[in-house]
């Protein structure tokens, strides 16, 4: 690669970057403990995600064209992994997964579950739950460690725990903000043995079970996140204190749940800055 090709794509990661920071996620994307020679690529990666969420979430636009939008997405990836490249972002994702021979799997896995946000928001049991977590959540753990060069498979077994308690979590997180876009993300057949109907879920009703049904997806997550700190051995340098904090972002989060008495479906918990000084003491 030339110099002039190589600082028009350091432009590009630069924009990366700043897509980034300037993104509200309850733990920052490129954070300090994350190793400088991956945040670029990072920021890389979190962007074709973040593209593609956005796709699928926001604006006033039919499922059809979400649709659309995405397989056209999705077209542009497929493309840029025969080295065919519609736009600069492109040739940097590809020379991320190059530099790191990163799995294309993981990036079509993404993609599989923003399409599955488009036409379908509703869940039987917690296995489909966690089916969907494995394609919108797990892929992205999976990616992190192939760039820290960690192929172990009991730590992309706890990666996973990790990063499903994750996806749980944002989902008992934004209760109020997923109930407006018609979405449910608590198993139908829990909502019943709590005794609840859909619809108590709505409309607030029945709110002392819906509390006792949020505590029981909180505690679980809880779980999953203890099962999967499991892997902080297996990591190493920063690359493991930026795991530890994204872990104790999870469970500040779940700890605020419980301090408002599991009422998320009434507000939206949201991390502070005491709260980020807190998990960096604890981290270090």
């Amino acid at each position: 690669m030339r110099q002039n090709d190589e600082h028009i794509l350091e432009n590009e990661y630069n924009k990366s970057l700043g897509i980034a920071k300037n993104h509200y996620e309850n733990f920052p994307v490129v954070s300090m403990f994350l190793p400088k020679k991956l945040r670029k690529h990072v920021a890389t990666i979190y962007r074709f995600a973040r593209t593609a969420d956005d796709f699928a979430d926001e604006g006033d636009i039919s499922a059809s064209d979400r649709l659309k939008l995405l397989a056209d997405y999705e077209e542009k990836f497929s493309k840029c992994m025969n080295n065919e490249f519609s736009d600069l972002f492109f040739e940097t994702l590809k020379n991320t997964i190059d530099t790191f021979n990163l799995s294309s799997e993981n990036f079509t896995k993404l993609l599989s579950a923003f399409r599955q946000d488009v036409s379908n928001s509703r869940f039987e049991n917690f296995d489909e739950i966690i089916n969907y977590c494995s394609r919108s959540a797990d892929p992205v753990g999976r990616i992190m460690l192939e760039l820290s060069d960690n192929r172990n498979s009991d730590a992309i077994y706890y990666s996973d725990k990790i990063c499903s308690a994750l996806q749980l979590t944002n989902f008992y997180q934004d209760i109020t903000i997923d109930i407006k876009k018609n979405r449910i993300y608590i198993p139908l057949e829990e909502l019943i043995s709590f005794g609840l109907s859909e619809n108590d879920f709505k409309m607030n009703s029945n709110q002392a079970k819906i509390q006792e049904l949020i505590k029981f997806q909180v505690e679980r997550a809880f779980e999953m996140f203890a099962e999967g700190r499991q892997i902080l051995p297996m990591l190493k340098g920063l690359f493991r204190l930026q795991i530890s904090a994204i872990i104790s972002g999870g469970e500040t989060i779940l700890n605020s749940i419980r301090n408002i008495d599991y009422e998320s479906f009434r507000s939206r918990p949201k991390l502070t800055k005491v709260d980020y000084i807190r998990i960096l003491i604890k981290v270090i």
